[in-house]
């Protein structure tokens, strides 16, 4: 399998993991709030609703950015080859290797660390349309694109 290949299903896999968290939380809270209902009253009562509404509110905007990684995921092609680094693209640099799709953090793929980013991150910005011998200074370092898949 490709490194890209594989760099994208841990990206899949971290997306869906997220996914089966925040499902499972607003199910708990939607528990909570029925137990709520039938138990107590009064302003102790109001409170502790007003918060559990708070928390499924939050774990709503939480699926909608899962929703949007799995969309971002879903217009990556694998099998793309790229001169320039764009969506999809692994990059490989003098000092760290990225793969921009979404914010997942480090993987390891036979033994070599890469950063999964989103487009949307500031070295991102610096990545994208950079090819091979291109420099780019982030924070202060400089750094040199070695490869683009």
């Amino acid at each position: 399998m490709m490194i890209k290949e594989e760099l994208y299903n841990l990206c899949l896999t971290f997306v869906e993991q997220r996914l089966l968290t925040v499902n499972k939380t607003i199910l708990d809270i939607q528990n909570s709030l029925q137990s709520e209902t039938k138990s107590s009253a009064g302003d102790k009562h109001e409170t502790g609703r007003a918060m559990l509404q708070l928390e499924r509110e939050k774990a709503g905007h939480q699926l909608a950015e899962i929703e949007k990684q799995k969309q971002i995921l879903q217009k990556i092609n694998v099998e793309a080859k790229h001169q320039k680094a764009a969506l999809g693209s692994v990059i490989k640099t003098t000092q760290t290797n990225y793969f921009i799709a979404v914010s997942a953090g480090e993987l390891v793929v036979d033994n070599a660390k890469y950063f999964a980013i989103s487009a949307a991150t500031p070295i991102a910005q610096l990545l994208l349309s950079k090819g091979v011998d291109d420099v780019i200074v982030f924070r202060e370092n400089e750094f040199k694109v070695v490869e683009v898949l």
